[in-house]
């Protein structure tokens, strides 16, 4: 009952508790110990020298750490993590003994009291350092943020009893019992600590340890260089940094104001204790109840500034009442915050860093970081409290500048670690050959001139594409030099190019490119000379069209078909229309003979010309088997913009030898065609081939009008036409920035994509219960099968769906990083794409998404099947037919036709007036099928 009462209310899953509840034990027993002795050691410190002495304790602990660390670091190096804390945990564990005899024989003096109160704060930070990164290596970044705050309860509770234990035992039996015990508990951290490393450590996998190897080279730089380097550590640094030196200002308030009240340091220790006891229980109270909502709902950054703030709140107050109460309550924000919601964010702040680069930073932030803060912490105070002789009151003033800083620097922070998320992502998908950084045209002159002399064919084409708007007199003599390339399709592109540059130039050069045996690229050069000789001029112009050469003649009369089109003047003045009812006639029919140059010529004319007489020519060629012939077929039919034309170029789209001249073919209609294409698609008449290519047509035309209609399709229960409607938004959204995206619909319909996600996941489950656990017919069996393999297709896709909608909200490259982490097969990688996402959504998509993202992640692992909600057979295949597509309908109806089930009966009624008509012959079917079964069944 406890086990599932503990899993429940903190999210502890299967194979966890025991060792959450191992860590939880061991930072019991380690803050426990720390605030037996701190309180105890503070109290003689003060009794014996006087809070006047603690600025210069505070410059001696920074001096100490900084020394000390630099053996410490190489231990780092050289030594286990365990075999250090296995040295830690003895070392002072003897220290704190021979502190009891020293206190039993009264043999401290100065010297002694420095170097335990100095000692004391070096335990407070090392110690605690240790556990943290013997934590990030127990646990992933998703394990870490639901667990740590559970962990993070056994710290407080050692807090609590520790305080009230040295309040109790310290005013009844004396200091010197008091750190005895405290002695003999640290040992007790030694058995626990072989437990945890045999449990998890040792059972680490073999990518993880990889993981952890990663930057091996970067290990060999000095820890403060290494933060130095790092944006995200430099941050973390400076947020410690000015924590501590803002703690050690408001412990000097704090301690001065309680010291002048208690003279007695058993009296002294007793009210430490007390103090720091009920603010543990305070903190308790926060890390149980709220630690994990406000994680949850703030994210890292935000929650790091709730204590920040709330010391502000507490400062302003002491300025108006400079009373002992209030500084219990200043003290009280600063305990209560820093052990429970504080500490779990600062943790998980640096949860991005790569093992190695963490275990060596986070020990010099924790302990010399730390350190030299508490010796900046002591020199003000000493020039403050002592050289200035200013009253305690006001360093107040001082704490509050301090402030400003901190806040600056968590604000700062926050991109630094989305920043440090992003890089580990990349560098494992990487690794894993999962993720390609996409290469990007250079936009620099050098290298676009540097393309076009050396380029491929292909990469010449794609710039020259590019550079259509634009006019670089700097490239003019590399596009001239075009027109001599190896490639048609390079000097078509070429001459499209001269436009932009002065009327006639490079007239010479192209007039030869008419005898090309390219049709497009003889048209492109007949089109460029006609624009400098002007067609009224009839004389040259027929000189063209009776040219003996045919490829000039073509060339022109394809040319003459676009002045024509709505010049009646000039069809007339030309005899456009015999001229190509002749070239018709001549190709009418497909026999050996024909020449494709003409063929071509004609279609084209046609297309232009808008001769609706030889509209049927154009439909034969449509079933052409030449390629050639076929293509030019359908970019005639796009030409004409006849509605008549719209049904077979939609079914060229199932082609992919065809689907780009079908897809242009139907950009040729305008914006009607996206209002069409939409009303078919709504009415589901169009075939499931052709439907996933419904959105590249309307995205074909890049406006306003296309983001409405793409929006629209969204809505469409084809989850292959929702993916390909959001990409197709995706991808306009990253080519102009002026379109808009509406993005509460867009936030609208994630949340609506996330519940279809959701709802696949319970079919799953649902079916596969049946599907594995009934005995039943083999056709009924295979129907099952062919339904859940289109369930996991469709689950797929959903996910594809919902990330190409968010990056309609957020950087499409954090969202493609975060999608490929999330499919990958490595569990720390998608465990950290997890965690980006989590400190990266706006609270109700995140509320939405990460539960179906986390069931993602735990279904292969997960046995609970109590956790797996499930519908029955029945509502399962009711919901299926009422939310989804035809192929998923028509799956459903297969099930139906096989079970025999009667309660389907109503439904096959809905269905035979289904608009769809292969789905209302489906339901037709069945549903006799239904009926006879009824018959069977009364008659027997």
């Amino acid at each position: 009952m406890v086990r599932k009462t503990l899993k429940k209310i903190f999210q502890i899953r299967e194979g966890e508790l025991a060792i959450s509840l191992l860590m939880q034990c061991y930072i019991f027993l380690v803050i426990m110990v720390l605030l037996i002795v701190k309180p105890t050691v503070n109290a003689l410190f003060l009794s014996g020298l006087g809070a006047e002495n603690l600025p210069m304790a505070y410059m001696l602990t920074a001096l100490v750490a900084i020394t000390g660390f630099y053996f410490y670091n190489k231990a780092i190096k050289r030594f286990s993590l365990k075999s250090i804390i296995y040295v830690t945990l003895i070392f002072f564990g003897l220290c704190f003994l021979l502190l009891s005899l020293l206190l039993h024989f009264s043999w401290l003096n100065v010297f002694s009291l420095y170097a335990y109160y100095i000692g004391v704060s070096l335990f407070a930070v090392l110690v605690a350092s240790q556990f943290w990164i013997l934590a990030n290596m127990v646990f992933n970044s998703r394990e870490a943020k639901r667990l740590f705050g559970f962990i993070g309860a056994g710290a407080i509770s050692g807090g609590i009893l520790g305080g009230y234990f040295t309040s109790v035992i310290a005013s009844s039996y004396g200091n010197k019992i008091t750190i005895a015990f405290a002695a003999l508990l640290l040992f007790f951290c030694i058995p626990i600590l072989n437990a945890v490393w045999s449990r998890r450590i040792k059972a680490l996998s073999v990518y993880t340890i990889k993981q952890r190897m990663f930057s091996e080279k970067e290990t060999s730089v000095p820890a403060f260089k290494l933060i130095i380097k790092s944006k995200h550590l430099g941050n973390l640094a400076g947020i410690v940094a000015v924590g501590v030196v803002m703690a050690k200002l408001v412990d000097f308030q704090f301690s001065d104001f309680a010291h002048n009240v208690f003279s007695d340091s058993d009296e002294l220790a007793s009210f430490f204790g007390f103090w720091f006891s009920t603010f543990n229980v305070i903190a308790l109270s926060i890390q149980l109840l709220l630690t994990n909502k406000i994680m949850n709902r703030l994210g890292v950054a935000t929650t790091l500034l709730l204590m920040p703030l709330a010391i502000a709140l507490g400062c302003l107050l002491f300025l108006t009442f400079p009373e002992l109460w209030v500084l219990i309550l200043l003290k009280g924000i600063d305990g209560t915050f820093k052990q429970s919601v504080y500490k779990a964010a600062l943790e998980l702040s640096i949860m991005p860093i790569p093992f190695q680069i963490k275990n060596q930073a986070k020990s010099y932030i924790d302990v010399v970081v730390d350190s030299i803060a508490s010796g900046i912490a002591g020199l003000l105070l000493f020039f403050v409290i002592k050289k200035w002789e200013v009253s305690t009151i006001y360093v107040t003033v001082i704490i509050l500048f301090f402030l400003f800083v901190w806040i600056f620097l968590i604000y700062r922070l926050r991109e630094a670690y989305f920043e440090s998320f992003r890089k580990n992502l990349k560098t494992s998908l990487v690794q894993s050959g999962k993720y390609y950084a996409r290469r990007n045209m250079a936009a620099t002159l050098r290298n676009t001139k540097n393309i076009l002399n050396n380029g491929t064919a292909e990469e010449i084409v794609l710039l020259l594409k590019k550079l259509d708007e634009f006019k670089l007199k700097a490239i003019k003599s590399d596009i001239l030099a075009l027109l001599n390339h190896p490639s048609d399709e390079v000097k078509t592109h070429a001459i499209r190019q001269l436009y932009v540059y002065d009327k006639g130039t490079a007239f010479e050069n192209v007039q030869n490119l008419i005898y090309s045996k390219k049709p497009s690229l003889a048209a492109a050069a007949m089109e460029y000379l006609l624009e400098n000789t002007h067609i009224e001029d009839k004389a040259p112009f027929e000189s063209y069209l009776n040219n003996e050469n045919k490829q000039i003649a073509n060339a022109a009369l394809i040319c003459l078909a676009k002045e024509v089109r709505n010049n009646n003047k000039l069809r007339k003045k030309y005899d456009f229309d015999n001229r190509l009812r002749s070239i018709v006639e001549s190709n009418a029919f497909n026999d050996i003979n024909f020449d494709e140059h003409q063929l071509i010529t004609a279609l084209l004319a046609i297309g232009y010309g808008n001769n609706k007489e030889f509209y049927s020519f154009i439909n034969n060629h449509l079933k052409n088997d030449k390629r050639p012939v076929k293509k030019n077929a359908i970019r005639a039919a796009g030409l004409t913009a006849d509605f008549q034309f719209v049904h077979p170029l939609l079914k060229l789209l199932e082609d992919k030898t065809y689907r780009k001249q079908a897809i242009k073919a139907l950009k040729r209609y305008g914006d009607e065609i996206s209002r069409t294409l939409y009303s078919m698609e709504k009415q589901e008449i169009l075939a499931d081939t052709i439907k996933p290519y419904i959105p590249k047509v309307i995205g074909s035309f890049k406006n306003q009008n296309s983001v409405r209609t793409l929006i629209q399709l969204l809505k469409n229960k084809d989850i292959r036409t929702r993916l390909e409607a959001s990409r197709r938004l995706r991808k306009m959204r990253q080519a102009d920035e002026n379109l808009s995206f509406p993005q509460g619909i867009v936030a609208q319909h994630i949340l609506k994509e996330s519940k279809s996600y959701s709802n696949t996941l319970k079919a799953i489950d649902s079916i596969s219960h049946v599907h594995y656990n009934w005995k039943m017919h083999p056709n009924l069996h295979e129907s099952y099968e062919d339904l859940l393999l289109l369930l996991q297709e469709q689950l797929n896709l959903s996910l594809q769906c919902i990330f190409e909608m968010l990056s309609l909200r957020y950087h499409f490259a954090d969202m493609e990083v975060a999608y490929y982490g999330i499919t990958s097969n490595q569990e720390q990688t998608a465990n950290n794409a997890m965690e980006f996402l989590d400190n990266l959504l706006h609270s109700r998509l995140k509320d939405t998404i990460l539960p179906l993202l986390e069931h993602r992640l735990l279904e292969t692992t997960d046995t609970d099947s109590s956790k797996k909600i499930t519908m029955s057979e029945y509502a399962c295949v009711k919901m299926l037919i009422k939310n989804r597509g035809k192929r998923i309908k028509l799956a459903c109806l297969q099930i139906i036709y096989h079970s025999k089930d009667k309660r389907y009966f109503a439904l096959l009624k809905r269905l035979q007036r289904h608009k769809n008509p292969e789905i209302q012959q489906k339901a037709i079917k069945t549903l006799s099928q239904l009926e006879i079964n009824m018959q069977e069944i009364i008659s027997a």
